[in-house]
């Protein structure tokens, strides 16, 4: 093994692992070392097919020349601007290519460093357009039991995720939740879009039957919930929660981080469910997941709220340090630029039946109770051992390791999205591996 290729640290103490069972980890770490397109290189020189695209991220493969060119580039030309008051070039040119592929009622982009920096952005958005218009009394934020919206304190609070929410107190207040939409007793090995459940977005209407629509900013929720264990709005759910949103002059906002840039075959889940949201949450694929980036896609009259008063004053109290920041923006240029030259929205699109039916070979494995699949993203669910909560995926997940192959689990929920450069022969590799280890692990 050549010395770039550094086997395990000497020390792993000092770093607390975010997601992670730091003890577990410590004890047998797993190491990655390098990556080319679909693979990554452990420390031990293994061959890792990642069935992951990394975290829901890497949607344009490992290492592509095109963006890490554009990084080195700009490194090396103007490394870093300041994002309040000045501006550089790169960060409206991105700003406007990514107008250009979003859905044709966007007309502004927000950036921020992360999918949980672009919900908190979205959330305060939505509450301060409200009061710029005029209707202060909207401060209410409804999410979704089972949504993850980030680990902020907004994101966390609409989120819908029990172990991300239950230590850290009374969170936002004024939150309230849709239910999920879920329902493997009408819906278990559903290819694609579930037939059942487009009823749950009338518990909206319950919602404001309650607190009155004068008091609700907005609804957030995910096109697909996908850290939760990939689970798919059924037909017609999405455009009945717009209808409900309009009727009663709420926001709709969808957190796009995972199903944005090509997971569901198109641009962003609002094309593939034909469902135009307000607000739209972006980040992971937006830089390949190279150099942290989110973007925050908001209409114009939600942005022309603002525009008004002296001009030599702030419209807007909200930002960061790196908003827009140069190498994130040369990084989120080339991986457009790679997504279109490469046609991969389309590649992903072609190859979503035979990922379908690769997914649903499956169905007749040891302990398999659910396959769900939509686009380039699948989700195997699992019986859980009795007393023993999530033990089983994460075995999967560590076996899987051991064969090469990167899975995720969540829950006892194997969850699936890899690189849209993924080939047919690679697809029946991670199928083949997962079939093995379903039927070895107890």
């Amino acid at each position: 093994m050549s010395n770039r290729l550094q086997a395990t640290p000497n020390d792993l103490r000092a770093f607390w692992m975010p997601f992670t069972a730091n003890r577990q980890f410590k004890k047998d770490p797993r190491m990655l070392v390098a990556a080319k397109d679909m693979h990554f290189t452990a420390a031990d020189g293994r061959q890792i097919l990642d069935g992951t695209a990394g975290l829901w991220c890497v949607n344009a493969g490992h290492c592509r020349p095109r963006i890490t060119e554009a990084i080195s580039q700009q490194a090396g030309e103007l490394d870093y601007a300041p994002a309040f008051q000045m501006g550089h070039p790169k960060a409206f040119e991105l700003a406007n290519r990514l107008i250009d592929i979003a859905p044709d009622n966007m007309g502004h982009v927000l950036f921020t460093n992360s999918g949980s920096e672009s919900v908190d952005t979205a959330l305060k958005v939505a509450l301060a357009y409200q009061r710029a218009k005029g209707e202060g009394s909207r401060f209410r934020l409804i999410g979704r039991e089972r949504g993850y919206h980030g680990v902020n304190f907004g994101g966390i609070s609409v989120g819908g995720i029990v172990p991300n929410r239950k230590m850290f107190g009374t969170l936002l207040t004024g939150v309230d939740h849709l239910p999920h939409t879920h329902l493997p007793e009408k819906n278990a090995f559903t290819r694609g879009v579930p037939e059942h459940g487009a009823d749950l977005a009338d518990e909206l209407n319950r919602i404001i039957a309650l607190h009155d629509a004068s008091t609700i900013a907005a609804v957030i929720v995910e096109p697909v919930a996908g850290s939760t264990g990939v689970l798919i709005p059924p037909q017609g759910y999405l455009k009945r929660l717009r209808e409900i949103c309009t009727q009663h002059g709420i926001l709709l906002i969808f957190d796009e981080v995972i199903t944005g840039f090509g997971r569901l075959g198109s641009a962003f889940g609002a094309d593939h469910f034909d469902v135009k949201p307000d607000i739209m949450i972006t980040a992971k694929g937006l830089t390949n997941g190279v150099v942290p980036m989110g973007a925050v896609f908001v209409t114009p009259e939600i942005h022309d709220a603002f525009m008004h008063g002296p001009e030599n004053l702030i419209e807007f109290f909200h930002g960061y340090t790196y908003s827009g920041n140069p190498l994130a923006a040369a990084a989120a240029l080339a991986t457009l630029e790679t997504y279109k030259e490469e046609q991969l929205f389309e590649r992903a699109n072609e190859l979503a039946p035979y990922w379908q039916d690769a997914l649903h070979s499956l169905k007749d494995c040891r302990n398999v109770i659910d396959i769900r699949n939509i686009g380039l993203v699948g989700a195997i669910e699992l019986e859980p051992i009795a007393g023993q909560p999530t033990k089983r995926a994460f075995d999967c997940f560590l076996r899987a390791w051991e064969k090469g192959c990167l899975i995720r689990t969540t829950g006892d929920i194997i969850a699936l999205s890899p690189p849209l450069i993924v080939e047919k022969g690679q697809i029946d590799q991670l199928v083949d591996t997962l079939r093995d280890v379903l039927q070895e692990v107890d």
